[in-house]
């Protein structure tokens, strides 16, 4: 086990009463498994296949970042953000003995299980199936995808639960090693090679609807469906601003519609190639100041007063056609 994080164990979750359901904001956990051999994918690195230029495991962790710990069951790589490395022994024994390793390293009472291929995932959807546990009973909160299909690995649980249903599993599969059913491999035990339905058929599930978030890239066709849909116009912009943040590091989260404002008003007050260059400018001067999403509002007000201010002194006459 490898991990690109600090060293020393991840922080224990402050223990709930029986039977509570995770608080608004309360520590969980993330098991992420980004180790199967995408054989449908001709044995490419899925993980690292990008879509909107962020490979897709990036994504998945995205989703995720507000996480205690992140554990991602596959060989190290390079990530976005900090992580902890399992792996399955042997490696390849498929999703159950994969959520088994890195449930190992968690520690909070709840634990997200994703898979690296969700391009579509977002904080929002993580946070609704841990409120489904809030406000239930239940073993765990899955969503079922557009024909209402179980996605197992799109899901909040509780932890206990899944450690419980994985040591019975374990054991069942230990004694009937030599009478394995379809899609299992006999001989060796453990939770190597059982099917993901054999875990979660022992729990009590809330189900939650929602096709966009558990759409997940098993096929090339799947990758260009997700490469062409975030490229529609309701979706490229943020996509985009969300992937030069990850580009350059930036963790800052800015009112956009402020900053297009301020350009807008530069584009037709001044000249056009001034507005690119001018939101440069506001960037710069709110990373002088305290670097906060106030700084960049401060500055684009700014800006957009000088603006008008520039445009008056020439009548609002604007910039004339051969400025850009």
């Amino acid at each position: 086990m490898t991990d690109n994080a600090p060293a020393g164990p991840p922080p224990a979750a402050s223990p709930e009463p029986s039977g509570a359901g995770p608080a608004p904001g309360a520590p969980y956990d993330a098991v992420v498994l980004a180790g199967g051999g995408a054989r449908r994918l001709g044995g490419a690195d899925k993980p690292g296949v990008q879509v909107g230029g962020r490979a897709l495991l990036d994504r998945v962790l995205a989703a995720c970042a507000d996480a205690a710990t992140t554990v991602v069951v596959a060989d190290p790589r390079v990530t976005a953000r900090p992580v902890r490395w399992a792996r399955e022994e042997p490696a390849g024994g498929g999703p159950v003995a994969a959520l088994g390793a890195g449930l190992r390293l968690t520690t909070a009472e709840y634990a997200v299980v994703l898979s690296a291929d969700l391009p579509f995932l977002g904080a929002d959807t993580v946070h609704r199936l841990l409120a489904a546990l809030r406000d239930g009973d239940a073993d765990g909160a899955m969503l079922t995808d557009d024909d209402g299909r179980d996605q197992p690995l799109v899901a909040a649980y509780r932890t206990a639960s899944l450690r419980r249903a994985l040591a019975d599993l374990a054991t069942g599969h230990a004694g009937h090693a030599g009478h394995a059913g379809q899609g299992e491999q006999p001989g060796r035990g453990g939770l190597t090679g059982l099917p993901l339905r054999r875990l979660t058929g022992a729990l009590r599930l809330t189900r939650l609807t929602d096709p966009l978030a558990s759409f997940d890239c098993d096929t090339w066709e799947d990758i260009a469906h997700a490469r062409a849909r975030i490229r529609e116009h309701g979706h490229v912009l943020n996509e985009w601003i969300t992937a030069v943040k990850n580009e350059l590091g930036i963790e800052l989260d800015v009112d956009t519609r402020v900053l297009l404002d301020a350009a807008r008003d530069v584009a037709h007050g001044v000249a056009r190639p001034a507005a690119p260059l001018t939101t440069f400018l506001i960037g710069y001067a709110a990373a002088q100041g305290k670097g906060d999403a106030e700084s960049v509002a401060e500055a684009s007000a700014k800006v957009a007063d000088l603006a008008t201010r520039w445009e008056a002194e020439h009548g609002g006459g604007g910039s004339a056609p051969d400025a850009g």
